[in-house]
């Protein structure tokens, strides 16, 4: 679902609420909103698991919260790697809902970005330039140090054969 079509509601419920514009409310959205994309990935994944390891684990005995803990878990990190970077993007690179579930003092990075190139009459490329490095730095740290384990984790789950 787009964004655009659940401003108006996901406003209302948060007036509703009573929640106070800021960073926490933006998470909650982003959590709320990003749970059918991680259940998604999961579910494929989860799906792609032999079941010969799960009879395995079955017939030495242990039961489904250990079977899980001791097999599935552990191989499920590249799963869990992508989630961790899709949403950590998702939420980084945000800028619509940070528009109006947040304040300018309260803001995310994308929200100052924004502000910092449309602020003045005459645009200042390099600060703007600058501000758009220095605030797509994290995403990029992120999938280097994670990258190897993130097409895997993609990929995983997407084709049987």
């Amino acid at each position: 679902i787009p964004y655009q079509a659940v401003m108006i509601p996901l406003m209302k419920i948060v007036l509703t609420i009573g929640l106070p514009n800021g960073i926490p409310t933006l998470i909650l959205a982003h959590v709320v909103y990003g749970i059918p994309i991680t259940t998604l990935i999961f579910r494929n994944y989860y799906e792609s698991v032999p079941q010969e390891l799960i009879e395995a684990s079955r017939v030495d005995g242990a039961g489904m919260l250990r079977t899980y803990w001791s097999v599935v878990l552990p191989i499920s990190i590249p799963s869990f790697v992508v989630v961790l970077i899709w949403q950590f993007t998702s939420a980084w690179n945000d800028f619509l809902f940070a528009l109006f579930l947040t304040n300018t003092e309260t803001g995310p990075v994308t929200l100052s970005l924004n502000n910092l190139a449309h602020g003045s009459i005459m645009a200042d490329y390099g600060a703007s330039m600058a501000g758009a490095l220095i605030a797509s730095a994290p995403t990029l740290i992120v999938y280097i140090l994670l990258g190897k384990y993130f097409v895997g984790g993609l990929m995983s789950g997407s084709v049987k054969g």
